[in-house]
């Protein structure tokens, strides 16, 4: 069965809202909402098919844009190959050129909306922001709810708390305190026992790669509302991410880094070749920070993931 290249696109507009439509009640996942966009014709450049297909359904024309995310996956009667494009800027009015309709959705709303399977990474990928601090080590409390603040302060709407040199009384104590600032604001991650999901209902949590590799086979530990990311350094981790249904990774180290001497990078184009099999947004993590969030893209990247990088002060 030969699979179907299909250009989409998540078009932002200035507010964050992403315009989704509904997809004809006669066609391949009738009824559903989708992210617009079509087939790529035989020959034809991706970014090419983009713009025909949004002036064909839309009336509007891109004017910028770049690669967002790439997901294969498999109908039981077809195979597909999505490759998404976010839309920053366009020209024209969108409206329902083949009579469908329409809708401006907040991303955090994006999940109340039924999408075909094959979409459930692209809504991810388009919930989640381009940035993701992970807090440093060794720092005590106060310390490291200033910074939190000040983070928060800065636009960061991703962020894991990790201290693992903390005992696990003082960690739940802290990670009280961080929900509450995170709260309406940003997503926050926790890292530590599976046993302790249930007393963070709003976080997501953020499995290591040792956690990774005994739940594989268990299956998710979260329902679907809830965001589930792992730490990942190669291919059979990815895979095994991949298999538990994750929502996003962190991938590393890119780069080498002074926390991890010992830890051989894998370098931008290891990286580039990891993230082209992968069908979930990730993070590349390890000597990055601001400056490399484009050239991530470009590799396949949902943004960067950083501790000093996006750590203030």
């Amino acid at each position: 069965m030969k699979r179907v290249h299909v250009a989409a696109a998540v078009i932002r507009a200035a507010d964050g809202r992403v315009l989704i439509a509904k997809r004809p009640d006669d066609k391949h996942q009738g009824g559903l909402w989708e992210f617009p966009g079509g087939k790529v014709e035989a020959g034809e450049a991706v970014p090419t098919a983009l713009a025909r297909e949004l002036e064909e359904e839309l009336g509007i024309c891109p004017t910028a844009a770049r690669p967002l995310i790439q997901v294969r996956h498999d109908y039981p009667d077809k195979q597909v190959l999505l490759d998404v494009w976010e839309v920053s800027a366009f020209s024209g009015e969108p409206h329902g050129a083949e009579g469908q309709p329409l809708a401006w959705v907040a991303p955090r709303q994006l999940g109340d909306y039924e999408f075909p399977a094959a979409n459930r990474p692209i809504v991810a990928a388009a919930r989640l922001p381009e940035r993701y601090l992970i807090t440093p080590d060794g720092l005590a409390a106060p310390t490291l709810l200033r910074g939190v603040q000040a983070a928060l302060a800065d636009g960061i709407r991703l962020l894991q708390l990790r201290a693992p040199a903390m005992f696990d009384a003082q960690y739940r104590d802290l990670a009280v305190d961080v929900q509450g600032l995170c709260a309406g604001r940003a997503q926050l991650m926790l890292k530590g026992p599976l046993e302790w999901l249930g007393d963070f209902p709003a976080a997501g949590w953020h499995l290591t790669s040792a956690q990774l590799r005994q739940l594989a086979a268990a299956g998710r530990p979260l329902p679907a509302q809830r965001w589930l990311a792992a730490s990942c350094h190669g291919a059979e981790e990815l895979a095994l991410a991949a298999q538990l249904g994750v929502d996003f990774v962190t991938l590393s180290p890119l780069q080498a880094t002074a926390s991890h001497p010992g830890a051989q990078p894998l370098g931008w184009a290891r990286a580039r070749e990891l993230l082209q099999g992968f069908d979930r947004p990730a993070y590349l993590l390890g000597g990055v920070g601001p400056a490399d969030v484009e050239r991530a893209w470009q590799v396949g990247a949902q943004g960067v993931a950083g501790i000093r990088a996006f750590w203030p002060g």
